[in-house]
């Protein structure tokens, strides 16, 4: 799914982020060279945890799985385990 499918499917299932919080998405895909899999894991998964749109939060977990060189949801997934941050 790309980014964009998945920030529309946001919007249909009624979380609506806010247009600066979407431009910070896209800022941080391009800070970390992330691709569209990776941006929409690190989003579901800060707002599931944080139960909100967290910038801060959003692009620690992108710098983590680009530092951690992650290439799928099942090693961003078990990487969170292991950091205990599920």
């Amino acid at each position: 799914m790309t980014l964009v499918d998945y920030l529309e499917t946001l919007w249909v299932k009624g979380f609506k982020l806010p247009d600066e919080d979407i431009r910070f998405i896209y800022f941080g895909k391009k800070l970390t060279n992330a691709d569209d899999w990776c941006v929409s894991f690190a989003i579901e998964t800060t707002l599931r945890l944080k139960r909100q749109f967290d910038g801060s939060f959003y692009i620690s977990l992108l710098e983590l799985f680009h530092e951690h060189e992650i290439k799928n949801r099942h090693e961003a997934k078990r990487l969170l385990t292991v950091k205990n941050m599920t």
